[in-house]
């Protein structure tokens, strides 16, 4: 027996080594007890509104398609007439979200209880919407196919292209935030941060206490935080040095590895899909 025990101590549970910590964080974010794989797709998705959110800021005239409380300001800008800001395309995107999110209430009422459904009908709609998108951008024969924005003195696309990809990236994300809502995994809105960082804050007493639950709720904010971050600088980096073309076939691509995802894991049972 351990010294601990001959002298009426319990003995101290092992440290978790750093292997122990990356299986449980995976295990976490795949094979959640209550969310099953929903943690995984979501992060994804928190990409992908990083992603198009720097495609339309820096290429569609300084428009929000996934942040529409963003965009609401900014309608507010171009009403005023401050240079840089598209009053038709911040319109288009609100519009479009509209859109997107009554699309999301339906799937929603047609799936029911089920989430794995409800993922599956919800990403495979806004794929479909950014695959528009990207269609249209491409056969546009604009600048912003081939050049990225830090080499152009103008627009990257013409206005009328530039008001339809707002609007159809708006539905997209409209789509991702009525499922997102429904699913209501904490933490993992995918298009909106401000309560996230609000809880980082406001629980920090919590975490100082050891709360367990405290600490798993800091690791989702964080990895939502991250993972948009990396979706905004990656792609911003593609629209200003590639093109805006190359960032939102990034948006499709990350957006098809999610529908990819869904649609496996909506192939199997598991009382995660229960809402």
């Amino acid at each position: 027996m351990t010294s601990s025990i001959e002298d009426g101590q319990p003995a101290q549970p092992p440290h978790p080594t750093p292997s122990s910590r990356s299986t449980g964080l995976s295990r976490t974010l795949i094979a959640h007890p209550t969310y099953g794989p929903l943690p995984a797709l979501l992060l994804i998705l928190t990409v992908v509104t990083g992603a198009v959110d720097a495609v339309s800021i820096l290429s569609l005239g300084r428009v929000f398609v996934a942040n529409m409380t963003g965009n609401v300001v900014f309608v507010g800008f171009a009403l005023v007439g401050a240079p840089g800001f598209s009053l038709s395309a911040s319109l288009f995107a609100l519009l479009g979200f509209l859109v997107g999110a009554a699309v999301g209430g339906r799937l929603i009422t047609r799936s029911g209880l089920d989430r794995g459904s409800l993922l599956r009908a919800g990403v495979t709609g806004e794929l479909l919407f950014a695959v528009a998108a990207l269609t249209l951008a491409a056969s546009s024969g604009a600048p912003g196919v081939s050049h990225g924005t830090s080499a152009l003195t103008g627009g990257a696309f013409g206005p009328a292209v530039t008001d339809a990809l707002a609007g159809m990236l708006a539905v997209a994300t409209g789509i991702q935030n009525a499922v997102a809502r429904k699913l209501a995994v904490p933490d993992m809105t995918t298009t909106v941060l401000t309560m996230t960082l609000t809880g980082i804050g406001a629980d920090v007493r919590a975490l100082r206490e050891g709360s367990t639950s405290a600490r798993a709720a800091l690791t989702r904010r964080l990895l939502s935080i991250a993972t948009m971050l990396a979706g905004a600088v990656f792609s911003a980096w593609l629209v200003l040095r590639v093109s805006p073309l190359s960032a939102l076939t990034l948006a499709t691509a990350l957006l098809a590895v999610a529908a990819a995802g869904a649609v496996l894991a909506a192939a199997r049972p598991g009382s995660w899909r229960a809402a």
